[in-house]
């Protein structure tokens, strides 16, 4: 797809977004990546609901101008972190997620990797993050397409928020 080509997709009943990317691209996580788990973790306030049943939001959240994240923690291994040493506190030493695997739940912002989100004239747009293009190793290494599977990237909740952006880092 062109850099100026875009596509509109519904993605769940009334709900479609702007696909920015190539509508070829596929995507699987890929063991031991861990590359999303480096950012802290921005939480939506139906995800601070949901954190709060599984873990203790004092203990595992802070605040970074003015929004909530999942707190990154330094992890005193060199392997499955970012290059300061830290990374999700949800991160296992065997780089699997705590509450992906043991609560089968995830934040909307760990459902949208490595997809980008964002509002711009009313409408919700998709695209790649820049940075995964680089980092993420499980871009066009199965047969799982992206476009044929938006919602599973894309939680309804994205289209009720004001500032839907998944840019916004820790």
């Amino acid at each position: 797809m062109s850099a100026n080509a875009t596509r509109r997709v519904e993605v769940y009943p009334d709900r479609e977004v702007v696909v920015e990317f190539d509508p070829d691209l596929t995507f699987e996580c890929v063991e031991e990546c861990t590359w999303c788990c480096h950012h802290g973790v921005l939480l939506y306030d139906d995800d601070l609901i949901g954190l709060a049943k599984r873990a203790n939001l004092a203990e595992t959240t802070t605040d970074f101008r003015g929004e909530k994240f999942v707190t990154r923690e330094e992890k005193g291994r060199d392997d499955h972190v970012a290059e300061d040493g830290c990374a999700c506190a949800f991160l296992r030493e065997d780089g699997l997620c705590t509450l992906h695997l043991e609560e089968d739940w995830k934040p909307t912002r760990c459902s949208v990797f490595p997809l980008s989100v964002w509002l711009e004239d009313g409408d919700l747009h998709v695209d790649i993050r820049e940075s995964a293009h680089e980092h993420c190793e499980g871009l066009d290494v199965s047969d799982r397409s992206v476009i044929d599977n938006l919602e599973a990237f894309l939680p309804e909740i994205l289209w009720e928020l004001d500032d839907p952006d998944s840019n916004r880092e820790l």
